[in-house]
């Protein structure tokens, strides 16, 4: 039944909530048998780009000279880079600075989540590598000391990196400690489970499959509700002045 203009999806000047009944599908340049679905780019006032490509099986990505990371939501792909050949499943990753020659590969249908960004040097930095692994291999980390939420960093906390993409998982109930404002800027999906999000004056509910871009200072808040685990991945630009 249509819904009469009613949808959760709302654009504001430093927030966007984007939910899948406003998905609109795409393919960008040099997909095959692929389409993306575009959450956030620089047109909607982010400095990084982030969609869901879906793939076909044979289903392939388009080149790009940024920096790409990727995150494996369902399927199978085969990632090859550097001379190998790497699969990925549901929760594996890489990391590919940019320039780099690669080409992700879908064996079954497939979905995928990724970023990209334009790579800012830092000169006493060496410049990041071709980094590949798996969400699972990762050790979590309590955030603050709360156990109930616990924060796996897929990147190395190192200067090389001008962004960061963690998990992280709440527990029935749990909730960040303080509303956070800060100069960052969020690129946030829902994997699992669902809650409360503040974004500036508003409170919204979000749930799995929701997607949700957070502009420097916004205020920001979440709060896992229901009997399951609530679980994002989550996007940040850190390690650099923000004057760079």
């Amino acid at each position: 039944m249509h819904k009469l203009g009613h949808t959760r999806s709302t654009n504001q000047r430093d927030h966007l909530l984007h939910t899948p009944d406003t998905f609109v599908r795409a393919a960008l340049p040099g997909m095959t048998a692929c389409i993306a679905i575009v959450h956030i780019s620089p047109a909607g006032g982010a400095q990084f780009t982030q969609y869901t490509a879906e793939l076909e099986q044979g289903g392939t990505l388009g080149a790009t000279n940024a920096q790409r990371f990727l995150y494996v939501l369902d399927g199978n792909v085969e990632l090859t880079v550097e001379g190998a050949t790497h699969p990925l499943t549901p929760g594996g990753y890489a990391y590919l600075p940019p320039g780099t020659a690669h080409r992700l590969y879908a064996s079954k249908t497939a979905r995928v989540a990724v970023i990209e960004k334009n790579y800012v040097a830092l000169s006493r930095a060496t410049a990041p590598t071709v980094l590949i692994g798996h969400e699972g291999s990762v050790l979590p980390t309590a955030l603050m000391g709360d156990d109930d939420l616990q924060v796996r960093s897929l990147l190395p906390d190192n200067p090389s990196f001008d962004f960061a993409v963690n998990t992280m998982t709440y527990q029935p109930g749990a909730a960040l400690s303080m509303v956070e404002v800060h100069v960052m800027e969020h690129g946030l999906l829902m994997l699992e489970g669902g809650g409360i999000y503040r974004l500036g004056d508003q409170w919204y509910p979000v749930t799995a499959g929701d997607f949700i871009w957070m502009g420097p200072f916004c205020p920001q808040w979440f709060g896992a509700l229901g009997k399951q685990p609530a679980k994002y991945l989550i996007y940040k630009d850190w390690n650099r002045h923000p004057l760079a």
